[in-house]
């Protein structure tokens, strides 16, 4: 049998353990190969295949983090105006099988391509953690350790200076990750865009821990947080190509106007790509290649038109429309184990 995989959307930690896991899978269990498309479905479109082996290099990506393949995003009206290309380029290319590894909009085309024919194989991956249908997915305890080392550090340099920092991190729809790396690291209060927030809440909560005696506040805020309707003026970005509102800068907005309202010094920190970037944490490495090695054995077994999925401590089989229904957002009852720690 001859599998293809691509890596598509933004890049995360963890891509390459999938793509071992895949390769070296594929041939010693089966005997088969495998080729990879680069720069995702830009690259299955005009059919930048490259071979992938089971030899010394496969093997020394486990640590690397970012993708050997490389990615890049596709506007849906121009990916599926290539079906017919896409079928002729696997078709020539000899391929059994795709496995696409990415996010929800990865996700969402390898489920069209199952539709029109094509035998597809999806991997998730997103360091937002908001793919439906998996409780985890891989790249998140990366981002989220990153963002709660930063935070981390923070505490003795705002301690240090009387002051209120703003740490925004990723989170465009979800906040996952500001939940988690805010209450791993202690933040004062955390904003996520499930619940739009009121500036006078986070400011009450800041001025309560100066007249406590405490000498610094940290905030953690998801660069998609909405305020309430009618509590201040946020403002948002224009839409790129793909329809994702191009982001102001929260974390500054919200820094600004507690300065304004409290009078304190008040920092703000944009973690950004870091936290998407470097290596992969060892839990992250073990789900990678658990969800790589499942995928393989999937291609092979025929079972097409489903993602690997993780439930419990088992690696599942889910449907791509189970995993593309909606993104898992946090629940009201997380957030609210997060607010008993504000202030």
């Amino acid at each position: 049998m001859r599998l293809a995989t691509l890596t598509s959307g933004g890049d995360c930690p963890g891509l390459n353990a999938v793509i071992r896991g895949i390769v070296r899978t594929a041939s010693s269990e089966y005997g088969s190969t495998v080729v990879g498309y680069r720069d995702g479905w830009v690259g299955l479109m005009e059919d930048r295949r490259v071979d992938l082996y089971d030899d010394a290099f496969i093997d020394s990506i486990l640590l690397r983090g970012g993708t050997i393949l490389g990615t890049g995003r596709l506007h849906p009206d121009k990916f599926k105006a290539g079906l017919d290309r896409i079928k002729a380029n696997l078709e020539d290319a000899g391929v059994d099988a795709l496995i696409a590894i990415g996010g929800e909009g990865t996700l969402k085309g390898a489920k069209w391509l199952s539709d029109n024919g094509i035998p597809v194989v999806g991997v998730p991956k997103t360091i937002d953690n908001d793919v439906a249908a998996t409780d985890y997915t891989f790249g998140f305890d990366t981002a989220v350790s990153v963002a709660t080392d930063a935070i981390d550090r923070l505490h003795t340099t705002a301690e240090s200076h009387n002051r209120i920092l703003i740490v925004e991190v990723m989170g465009r729809h979800v906040g996952w990750i500001a939940l988690h790396a805010g209450m791993a690291g202690g933040a004062h209060y955390t904003v996520i865009p499930e619940e739009p927030f009121d500036i006078a809440d986070i400011c009450k909560a800041m001025e309560r821990r100066f007249q406590m005696g405490e000498k610094y506040g940290i905030v953690v805020v998801a660069e998609g947080a909405v305020p309430k309707e009618g509590t201040m003026d946020a403002g948002l970005g224009e839409e790129d190509e793909f329809g994702h509102v191009t982001f102001n800068g929260m974390g500054q907005i919200i820094a600004g106007e507690v300065k304004k309202r409290l009078g304190y010094d008040v920092r703000t920190t944009v973690l950004g790509h870091i936290q998407r970037g470097g290596t992969p944490t060892a839990y992250d490495r073990v789900l990678a290649t658990r969800y790589g090695v499942r995928a393989a054995h999937a291609a092979h077994e025929g079972s097409f038109g489903m993602s690997v999925a993780l439930r419990g401590e088992d690696i599942e089989l889910v449907t791509l429309e189970d995993c593309v229904a909606h993104l898992k957002r946090v629940p009201e009852y997380r957030y609210n184990t997060a607010k008993s720690m504000f202030g």
